[in-house]
């Protein structure tokens, strides 16, 4: 019971990074530039509730189509942990994200919802934490995670404003370096997963 906090730590901040929400406000900002302040609102929680569907499904059955394609976890770990790199590093030498305007009515389904909260990183992360922390914690740090993100965009202007572009760039230079960390790391567990079956 005393390990409880450290477990959820431990899948917390890897899907907090992952989902980098500060990294994404810029992008979430110049698709919602010129719509009224309550469409806005309604557009966040599309968003949310888009994220959270595809994230809660894909920890529900992630594992069982991997095991259906004959993917191994391990596997998994080294394909996930090579996306998560070169997402990271696209994003600390580019300092941009795939973007583009789509119609108000399905904007904050897609492209906010997903790929940019819930985005191949974030499903990664799910599939690799459910297998080493379990579903339940896994879970609620995911919940969490999309929850913030839909309160950062919520007050997306005044955090704007705070910050300012430099700012919300550092912070997202920040979150990318530690996403390539943990790419690196999910890497060295997939390949150390096969050296003991030889």
């Amino acid at each position: 019971m005393a390990e409880a906090p450290s477990i959820f730590w431990n899948c917390f901040v890897p899907l907090f990074v992952a989902v980098d929400a500060i990294g994404v406000l810029p992008i979430y900002l110049n698709l919602t530039e010129g719509i009224q302040p309550l469409r806005q609102n309604s557009i966040v929680i599309q968003s949310v509730i888009t994220a959270l569907l595809v994230a809660v499904l894909f920890l529900l059955g992630g594992q069982k189509t991997l095991a259906l394609l004959g993917i191994t976890v391990a596997d998994f770990m080294i394909a996930g942990g090579l996306v998560l790199l070169i997402i990271a590093v696209s994003d600390l030498l580019t300092g941009t994200k795939a973007q583009r305007k789509l119609d108000v009515a399905t904007i904050g389904a897609v492209p906010i919802g997903v790929p940019l909260i819930t985005g191949p990183a974030v499903l990664t992360t799910c599939v690799l934490l459910m297998n080493h922390y379990g579903f339940m914690p896994t879970l609620i740090a995911t919940v969490l995670n999309i929850c913030i993100a839909g309160i950062i965009f919520w007050f997306s202007r005044p955090i704007s404003r705070f910050l300012g572009s430099s700012g919300m760039r550092t912070l997202s230079k920040i979150a990318s370096l530690l996403l390539t960390s943990i790419g690196v790391m999910m890497v060295r567990k997939g390949i150390s997963a096969f050296i003991p079956a030889g």
